[in-house]
């Protein structure tokens, strides 16, 4: 098949970009012809405050890269689409209701009968916004398809639009191999935990520092990503709590470079989200063979082992992870969850992604 993606690469950054060049690179494996149509510039800087670009490429990029679309010009958009007409497939990845617009403008150069799948990462965001839902409705009623990572995913999908809607686990998509750092991870008990990722609301950083308040006090933790709406009620927070001493903030995107450090020094990840959809955190931490304590949404309990490599809580609940941490530190504990660390074999998923991808009635009829 001749495939065309539409979505974030390399020079933009994090998981959407990732997995958009992944995807690129499996297909082609596959025997497809794939092309990726990305950005030169993707958002207006007030609404994505975070740093979108990096110098350097994290993992390897595609060759059949094109970056022709830019968020001022709604003419390239049309035309960006009118040039894909002869594709047996577009996809088009959709990480934020922001990008309706754009990706409305290329179906209308497309046409009505060219087939469109809409890769939602989110079918709508964790925080949202008035226009998320209209946005949304709009977008996956003219595609010819859907494709989730969930099945909550799905019922959300499906309460949107009545064109077909597939579920597929998604599949790593991690940048790089972990590197020296990991093998030394194998000695001793850091007493020290990692918060990973963009500080948003939705992800529970103020109720783990609560739970770390209440849970075992010579721990410390380790917070590594971008702030989205800025530090001062993180720091707030840690100055009432008393964690000075035992909360470090490294602020700003992670280059994939130092991820290898951090997971080194820490016994596990923890990921107290208040909600979720998919996340590559749980991968990332087994390939570096360090256990996770996560709560009970999205698929974190389909991928974290309780009582086996990890531990999960309650979502909101200070008590539930303060109690996770108690259990998770018990004697011997941190040794014998990180022993039942295992790497997944990505292979298998990634097979059956595709195939949910590209199978004729992924894609439904001519949309209307």
């Amino acid at each position: 098949m001749k495939i065309a993606i539409v979505g974030p690469a390399f020079p933009y950054k994090g998981g959407g970009a990732h997995h958009t060049t992944e995807l690129a690179h499996r297909l082609a494996a596959a025997g497809h012809d794939v092309v990726i149509e990305s950005w030169r510039a993707q958002y207006p800087s007030f609404l994505y405050p975070g740093q979108q670009t990096i110098s350097e490429p994290e993992g390897e990029p595609f060759p059949g890269t094109r970056h022709r679309l830019d968020w001022r010009r709604p003419d390239g958009w049309w035309r960006t689409g009118r040039n894909l007409r002869s594709r047996d497939l577009t996809v088009l990845a959709v990480l934020s209701p922001v990008q309706v617009p754009s990706y409305l403008g290329i179906l209308a150069g497309l046409g009505r009968r060219a087939p469109v799948v809409a890769l939602c990462h989110n079918v709508l965001p964790h925080e949202r916004k008035p226009y998320d839902v209209p946005l949304m409705r709009r977008l996956l009623r003219r595609v010819h398809g859907v494709l989730v990572h969930s099945e909550a995913q799905a019922e959300l999908a499906r309460g949107l639009t009545a064109r077909p809607v597939r579920v597929a686990e998604m599949p790593a998509h991690l940048p790089g191999a972990p590197g020296p750092a990991a093998a030394a991870r194998a000695e001793g008990v850091r007493r020290r935990l990692l918060f990973f990722g963009i500080v948003r609301p939705y992800k529970g950083l103020d109720v783990l520092l609560r739970a770390l308040a209440k849970g075992p006090d010579d721990v410390a933790l380790t917070v590594a990503g971008e702030f989205w709406g800025g530090l001062e009620d993180t720091e707030k927070l840690i100055a009432e709590l008393g964690l000075e001493s035992r909360v470090e903030l490294r602020p700003g995107y992670v280059p994939a470079a130092d991820v290898p450090g951090l997971f080194a020094d820490a016994d596990a990840l923890v990921l107290p989200y208040r909600t979720a959809t998919a996340s590559q955190n749980v991968w990332m931490a087994h390939e570096y063979g360090v256990p996770v304590i996560a709560t009970d949404v999205g698929g974190f309990a389909g991928q974290v082992r309780d009582g086996e490599d990890g531990l999960i809580c309650a979502p909101g609940d200070v008590a539930s992870l303060a109690a996770a941490l108690d259990r998770f530190y018990a004697p011997g504990e941190p040794e014998r969850l990180r022993s039942g660390v295992r790497p997944a074999d990505h292979g298998p998923l990634w097979d059956a992604y595709v195939a949910a991808l590209t199978a004729p009635n992924a894609r439904g009829g001519a949309a209307r």
